[in-house]
């Protein structure tokens, strides 16, 4: 028996060793797309196992060191640190708080909760309540009913059970009519995909369309840095394109065709564009006509439509109407077939303003079935 546990631990011995050579020599492919070897990535472990740190700014992917999220960059971060210096020194400095505006995020400061929501919420998370007797003088009715219509379209009525990969199918079916209400054109529940926030959609897409970086994306230049942070994280290229000031930060259709070309010279294969209406942070509402040539462009180009439109509901100004891409490319006679368009939603803006909550989704259409 002794024997055996030596030869055991013997053999164990080895193949460990076998393994700590292989990866000392192929540590590469876990920095690379590619199959290909390197010798300037430092090594995971050293010769006496664990003396450096294992993880490090060298040793995690480089994609990752390479994306930013300037939201929640160095200001943030001093502010954080300011903050903390109050908690411990309340009059270290000139001032008693801190404001965060440096992301779209209502209620942290003052904006009141919807109760319809909050109540709905409450009541199909936990629907024992509404078994109480005490529940019709704490919800109203209209909570009530649209907590049972809600429950009813969930499987087991159980909103804490997985569900459908797209999301619950009523819930899509609840959206798609919506969409169909204000475009004015037929939406399917089938092209509806439910996330947690608009911006797991877009780096969905990403991750979707970007296959190596010679793959490039058209973004706006200001932009919400979640583009770029998810196209770098992803591999892919970032192709700006420069909205002008000037012009209220207008979109100018030769500034794309400028990039486009640029780009293509370079050897890159641009696979999208990306338009935020409302603009983000830039607040532009972008007129039809304007639109109409973005799509027009898409559709010569052969770029996927990729509509950031989650302020669609905070235009303010009476001379300026929302205008999903959907809509304008319905109107102008493309069906679904002719253009790819991927529209991205979210309740964390608009009227509701529930950025913790997490709920949104995007309709893709003029993708292939496959």
């Amino acid at each position: 028996m002794g024997r055996f546990v030596a030869e055991r631990a013997k053999h164990l011995f080895s193949r460990a060793a076998s393994r700590y050579r292989y990866l000392s020599s192929s540590q590469s492919l876990f920095y690379s797309s590619t199959p290909t070897l390197s010798t300037s990535v430092a090594p995971l472990y050293s010769e006496s196992f664990g003396s450096s740190p294992p993880v490090t700014m060298d040793t995690i992917s480089p994609k990752v060191a390479k994306c930013e999220f300037a939201v929640c960059g160095e200001i943030v971060t001093t502010a954080q640190r300011l903050q903390e210096q109050l908690k411990k020194h309340p009059e270290s400095l000139p001032f008693d708080d801190i404001l965060y505006c440096n992301i779209g995020n209502p209620q942290s400061l003052g904006q009141q909760p919807i109760t319809f929501f909050k109540e709905v919420i409450a009541l199909c998370d936990h629907p024992n309540i509404m078994d109480k007797i005490e529940a019709r003088g704490l919800f109203s009715a209209d909570s009530i009913e649209r907590a049972c219509q809600i429950l009813d379209q969930i499987p087991g009525r159980a909103t804490g059970a997985y569900s459908h990969s797209q999301g619950v199918k009523g819930l899509r079916e609840t959206i798609a009519v919506g969409i169909e209400a204000r475009d004015g054109f037929p939406s399917n529940a089938n092209d509806i995909f439910l996330t947690d926030g608009a911006s797991p959609a877009v780096h969905m897409m990403m991750q979707l369309l970007l296959r190596s970086e010679q793959d490039g994306i058209l973004c706006p230049i200001p932009q919400y840095p979640l583009y770029s942070a998810s196209i770098a994280l992803q591999g892919g290229t970032l192709v700006p394109y420069y909205l002008d000031e000037a012009t209220g930060w207008g979109l100018e259709i030769s500034e794309l065709k400028n990039q486009l070309e640029t780009a293509r010279s370079k050897g890159l294969t641009v696979r999208a564009l990306v338009v935020i209406n409302p603009g983000n942070p830039t607040g532009q509402v972008l007129a039809e006509e304007n639109q109409r040539e973005i799509v027009d462009f898409c559709k010569k180009e052969g770029l996927i439509l990729l509509a950031d439109e989650v302020y669609q509901e905070n235009v303010y100004v009476p001379d300026k109407k929302f205008h999903s891409f959907k809509k304008i490319a319905r109107s102008m006679g493309y069906g679904e077939k002719d253009i790819p368009l991927v529209s991205f939603h979210s309740v964390s803006k608009g009227y509701y303003g529930e950025c913790g909550k997490r709920g949104g989704y995007m309709e893709v259409t003029g993708f292939s079935a496959d």
